[in-house]
């Protein structure tokens, strides 16, 4: 007891008070009236019903990403009651950035309060919604691999190196699950790593064994762990999401059948194997621009249409985007009268000529030289009516398993894809996406299209709904095609098909809604002329607006102008043999531009090829690694080109100047910012610093 009291266990702790302060401010900032307004701002509304499915444990599909943003959302949603308002933004990344790029932490302190004033990231961070997440993320990783990068340079695979590394993965991954434009950081600094790896391989110090071990960690930490999280986000995703939902419809029929509930109730019990008598539904595998099945009734095609063209006048075939019982027909056997299933059945399989007859008009699918009624480069398909004209039936179909392993293979419910290709003239059954006319109440016209014209999803079909045909009778069969179906089998998909279908949906899933009141277009977004009303007050003139700060915006132009023109300067006079700065001043001003102008480039730039909405939140990312830009070069005119042209006690007093400028523009703008107190109507017009912004004013 006595040498314990003589050797006392002491521990220190080291606080950076920097940090402390930033991170109470960014609370402040970020939580102050944080449950003010009580309304659904802006997208919260599709954000808030993607927390409601997963608390149900619906599916559903989202075409701006994958689904870890969603998932973190519901989680805070989940903690914070359902309220959904959780805090993703980090100030200190943007200090510590700095700092591990060696520049001074007055610069550091500059960049994370130059965040911390920006009333775009501000409002952005205090809704439900994805960017501040997305950012968070991508400071992460960013942050991540500096520290990873520096400390190898003493501790080369020791536990701090490893945690950066991993960690720079893992935040990589995250930014990607959130969003698709953290790829774009993601693959950025995947290039970054290889120019220093490339560095390394220079270094004679280094073995090959050595260099062999840093380049797999890399590959594992970088790439391998990455892939995995990614397809992780997704198992999640569809394990929570295992019921039935609104999106089902764009899904295969197969994928459909896997949720509880919806199509798998329907065909629960189907029997897998197609046969010679089978009475089954036809869905397009397409999708678009609706899901639909083959279908017919007994209206014919009008003897001429509008434009003059003649018909065969034949039963119309359609693709009907609504269950029904015309959608049923029955796989005939060409070689005999049937229309039920033997005993034991015949399974139709790959190659096999069948004839499909509608299931309550009796009529064969059939298609011939006549042109179709809105495509009139492809072949009019029909169900045959024989009119004792020289029009003969040509109604045999070669049945073509897309999806087969074997040309054995046998047609199978849900699961097979396949193609009909008509014997005679060797056209395919295919949905043009055109919708008919009155006549064809609106449905969408089905072709025949010839095998040369090339492939398509629109020429694949798979059975949805199946039963074997036990009634031969007309009556009876009719009957039996409006009941439902008895035996019992499974279709369960794995996960990798699963997400493969998801993730194709995903990227190629198009909203409909190309325009938008405060839609814009990427140029608008550097000068910022253009702005977001999130959210206004039922009866005072309080609102909410998506506003940055109009001098730090420009500010980092300026900034990112001055580093453009600089490194250029640089350039010439350096392949003149003439160097204006410190070699090592020179190596800290390439890396600084790498990371920063690099992330502002790669997060927004990509936006000029995208055809999609675009809204001022999609600039945000990017005008985060441009405010980081701005204290890297006044760092850099302070300590290198400023000091001939005036004192530095000068130059410190226009900073001062110049950041207290910030702050004011920040207190200006905070009213639409926070969304209190509320403004008159000539505030309101006082805050209207360009003629393209829409301040709401209410008419009195």
């Amino acid at each position: 007891m006595l040498g314990f009291l003589k050797n006392p266990i002491v521990v220190t702790a080291e606080i950076n008070m920097n940090l402390l302060a930033l991170t109470a401010m960014g609370l402040i900032s970020r939580l102050r009236g944080l449950s003010y307004p009580r309304a659904v701002v802006f997208d919260e509304v599709y954000y808030g019903q993607f927390v409601s499915l997963y608390m149900k444990r619906i599916f559903f599909v989202d075409d701006s990403g994958p689904p870890f943003g969603h998932m973190l959302l519901a989680l805070g949603g989940y903690l914070g009651g359902f309220d959904g308002n959780f805090l993703w933004n980090r100030i200190g990344a943007a200090y510590q950035i700095l700092v591990e790029m060696h520049f001074s932490h007055c610069a550091a302190l500059g960049a994370a309060l130059l965040i911390l004033l920006e009333n775009s990231l501000i409002t952005q961070s205090r809704f439900m919604l994805l960017e501040s997440i997305l950012i968070f993320f991508i400071l992460l990783a960013v942050l991540s691999y500096l520290k990873f990068y520096n400390s190898q340079s003493y501790s080369s695979f020791s536990g701090s190196w490893w945690f950066w590394l991993l960690l720079t993965g893992v935040a990589c991954s995250c930014a990607v699950g959130v969003k698709y434009m953290g790829l774009f950081t993601y693959m950025l600094l995947l290039v970054i790593t290889g120019l220093h790896f490339w560095h390394m391989i220079g270094d004679q110090t280094l073995s090959n064994v050595s260099l062999m071990c840093h380049f797999l960690a890399r590959g594992l930490a970088l790439i391998i762990i990455p892939v995995t999280m990614y397809l992780s986000f997704f198992y999640v995703h569809l394990a929570l999401l295992y019921r039935s939902g609104p999106h089902d419809q764009i899904m295969t029929s197969a994928f459909q059948a896997s949720l509880e509930g919806g199509l798998a109730r329907i065909t629960q019990g189907q029997p897998l194997e197609v046969a010679y008598g089978s009475q089954i539904t036809l869905r397009n595998v397409l999708g678009k621009p609706m899901q639909c099945w083959l279908h017919s009734h007994k209206n014919t095609y009008p003897i001429r249409y509008e434009n003059g063209r003649g018909s065969s006048h034949q039963q119309q075939v359609t693709c009907y985007p609504f269950k029904d019982v015309n959608n049923w027909w029955i796989v005939k056997d060409p070689g005999m009268q049937q229309l039920v299933v033997s005993n034991p059945p015949r399974p139709v399989r790959h190659g096999h000529i069948v004839q499909l007859v509608h299931g309550i008009t009796t009529r064969y699918l059939n298609t011939h030289d006549v042109a179709a009624p809105l495509s009139p480069h492809s072949q009019e398909v029909s169900c045959y009516i024989d009119y004792n004209i020289s029009m003969p039936a040509q109604n045999l179909w070669r049945v073509e398993i897309v999806n087969r392993e074997s040309d054995t293979d046998v047609w199978k419910t849900i699961l097979s894809e396949v193609r009909f290709v008509h014997v005679n003239t060797s056209a395919v059954l295919k949905l043009s996406g055109a919708s008919l006319p009155e006549w064809g109440y609106r449905q969408l016209e089905v072709v025949g299209e010839k095998l040369s014209k090339g492939y398509h999803q629109s020429m694949v079909w798979n059975v949805e709904e199946h039963r074997y045909g036990k009634s031969q009778e007309q009556k009876e069969r009719e009957v039996e095609l409006h009941s439902p179906t008895q035996m019992d089998i499974s279709k369960n998909l794995s996960f990798m098909a699963k997400f493969a279908e998801l993730q194709w949906k995903i990227l190629t899933l198009k909203n409909e809604d190309t325009e938008h009141k405060y839609s814009s277009s990427a140029l608008d977004w550097i000068t910022m002329d253009t702005n977001i009303a999130y959210w206004l007050h039922p009866t005072s003139g309080a609102q909410i607006h998506l506003i940055g700060n109009v001098l730090t915006w420009a500010s980092a132009n300026v900034a990112t102008l001055v580093y453009m023109c600089l490194s250029l300067w640089y350039l010439v006079r350096r392949r003149r043999r003439i160097y204006d700065i410190p070699e090592d001043a020179w190596q800290l001003w390439v890396s600084a531009g790498g990371i920063c102008v690099g992330g502002w480039a790669v997060n927004y730039l990509p936006f000029f090829l995208m055809e999609k909405t675009l809204f001022l939140y999609h600039y945000l990312p990017a005008l985060t690694f441009q405010i980081l830009l701005i204290p890297i070069v006044l760092q850099h005119l302070s300590n290198h080109l400023c000091r001939s042209l005036l004192p530095k006690s000068m130059f410190s007093a226009l900073i001062v100047a110049w950041f207290s400028s910030v702050y004011l523009v920040y207190c200006t703008f905070s009213p639409v910012t926070y969304g209190e107190p509320s403004l008159s109507v000539a505030e309101l017009k006082d805050l209207r610093w360009k003629d393209s912004w829409n301040i709401l004013i209410r008419k009195r």
